[in-house]
């Protein structure tokens, strides 16, 4: 039942994945329920919502993920780092997070589903200093537009693109990011099987 919903959905979003990659999110999601019962990784307990609301959301960004070297800034339980590195297995994802218990499951679930193009960092993005800079930094409803960028700038390539998820288009956060954040595009995303808004904002900086 849970494969074929997410069968059905990645179909939905128009994303062709092989069966192994189907495979391991099915095993991400049974890892990510077992765990939620102890570590309260997220308030969603049903798997059935979590492939919507978590597997299907992340991977709906896959066609703006252009850059090689990713970072998943806030990434919580692993969302949509792991998900992506799934569906992307040629790029390297970092996910970084200062909540250790949600950083202890995502190196368990790294081991576990034998993921060789990801890596978990503990710590605050204002203190991250990564050996290379970031083609493309994601975040999921992580901080205001204003935080993230001024709170990812120094990790970003020159040419880096940020990627903010959020719900419904936030037209008051793109009018409080400082002048030098550049707006590169804004894209209404549907999930399926879920009715809220998403869209997803691409800022550079100028």
């Amino acid at each position: 039942m849970l494969r074929k919903q997410l069968e059905n959905g990645i179909a939905e979003l128009q994303l062709t994945l092989p069966d192994a990659a189907i495979a391991q999110l099915l095993q991400y999601l049974e890892l990510l329920t077992k765990w939620n019962r102890a570590y309260n990784l997220t308030a969603v307990r049903d798997p059935a919502e979590m492939v919507s609301r978590h597997l299907l959301d992340s991977l709906a960004v896959t066609p703006y993920v252009l850059g090689d070297n990713c970072a998943d800034i806030g990434t919580g339980a692993g969302l949509p780092g792991i998900p992506l590195a799934i569906a992307l297995p040629q790029k390297q994802f970092t996910l970084i997070d200062s909540n250790g218990k949600k950083i202890r499951f995502i190196a368990q679930a790294i081991a576990e589903l034998g993921l060789k193009n990801v890596k978990a960092i503990q710590c605050r993005i204002e203190s991250l200093q990564p050996e290379q800079a970031y083609d493309v930094v994601l975040s999921r409803a992580f901080a205001t537009l204003a935080d993230m960028a001024q709170g990812c700038e120094h990790v970003l390539s020159a040419q880096g693109v940020m990627l903010a998820m959020k719900g419904i288009y936030p037209q008051q956060e793109l009018s409080e990011l400082p002048e030098r954040f550049k707006v590169d595009a804004c894209h209404a995303l549907k999930i399926p099987n879920e009715e809220g808004q998403r869209h997803l904002i691409e800022i550079r900086v100028c």
